[in-house]
């Protein structure tokens, strides 16, 4: 019974995404999309992605909601245990990552988690709604799905990458290698925000990105090895040098909580000068990847359906700014 929600619910995420977000009609929504947010999430404007200030709590109070156990087959502690074992996707580890602890405009605050933390919870209140449960109990004990305070906030880092030209990076995520947001199309690169495994804490976003554009547009593994140094890295160096020089652009487009699975996205536009993207990628950008199938798409306002909403949300934000993000439109 459990496999068959399970699923059920791969089979539909766009679907049981539109239902989830129909019991928030008081929320607030980014742009035209299903994606959540408080005021003050969303800037006017997109923001240099350097003027982002990241906190450090070390010991937070813990969350009111951590690892539910409703609705578990027999024998399982939590939906990360369960689901390791029942319908494990191919990436699929519980690797140290940041819990999102509050907003403050552009200074956001963070703590320890770890990447099952967010699957306890997120992927137990969509279970539950495809399992049509009485009461949804788990997505009721969370309550407003902004209030941080609630449950594991963990953050993905959702990127839109687009050429001044006009071309972005459009993702299909194939759900029997993933383990969120399977069977939707997405842009990219998107990845947990989180540290090097073992590597202490690194509160610096463009990190986990440049590492996230090296594993997904160019289908480099994620095995780094204990004397990795990301700074001496040369495609780290190639990336970060094109930013100083403006070859490329790195916006922050604000945050959002997907409805269904209460993930919290932090919404990137990083927009590449034609010739510097051909260098960096070019031929070399792959047309599969772990996490699905990858193409270019051409960036003209519209969102390719079914899309998760955080990707959905970056779009309509970036072809809102496109001016000032400096993309040329046809």
């Amino acid at each position: 019974m459990w496999e068959r929600t399970r699923n059920r619910l791969n089979d539909d995420r766009h679907g049981f995404g539109l239902a989830a977000s129909a019991l928030y009609p008081d929320v607030p929504r980014v742009a035209d999309t299903t994606l959540m947010a408080r005021t003050g999430w969303i800037p006017d404007t997109p923001l240099p992605l350097s003027d982002v200030r990241m906190r450090w709590e070390a010991a937070p109070e813990r969350p009111a909601v951590s690892a539910p156990t409703e609705g578990l087959p027999e024998g399982f502690a939590d939906y990360a245990d369960a689901m390791a074992a029942l319908a494990r996707p191919r990436v699929f580890e519980d690797r140290p990552s940041y819990r999102l602890l509050a907003v403050d405009g552009p200074s956001l605050t963070f703590g320890p988690a770890r990447y099952f933390d967010g699957v306890n919870v997120g992927e137990a209140v969509a279970h539950e709604l495809a399992a049509a449960v009485p009461g949804l109990p788990v997505r009721s004990l969370v309550g407003d799905p902004t209030d941080l305070t609630r449950r594991p906030a963990l953050v993905a880092i959702t990127t839109l990458t687009v050429t001044a030209s006009g071309r972005y990076v459009l993702h299909w995520r194939d759900p029997a290698k993933v383990a969120h947001a399977g069977g939707l199309h997405q842009v990219m690169p998107v990845g947990v925000f989180q540290p090097l495994t073992g590597r202490g804490v690194e509160l610096d976003p463009w990190f986990t990105m440049v590492r996230e554009y090296s594993e997904e547009l160019l289908g480099a593994p994620e095995e780094y090895g204990d004397g990795f140094d990301q700074e001496a890295w040369p495609f780290h160096r190639r990336m970060t040098a094109a930013l100083r020089d403006g070859a490329l652009r790195a916006h922050f487009l604000g945050l959002g909580v997907d409805p269904l699975t209460l993930a919290v996205d932090l919404l990137t536009a990083v927009v590449f000068e034609d010739e510097a993207f051909d260098e960096l990628f070019g031929e070399r950008l792959v047309r599969e990847n772990a996490e699905g199938r990858v193409r270019i798409a051409e960036f003209d306002g519209s969102v390719p359906e079914p899309m998760q909403p955080a990707g959905a949300a970056a779009l309509e934000l970036a072809w809102r700014h496109r001016r000032v993000l400096g993309v040329r439109t046809r």
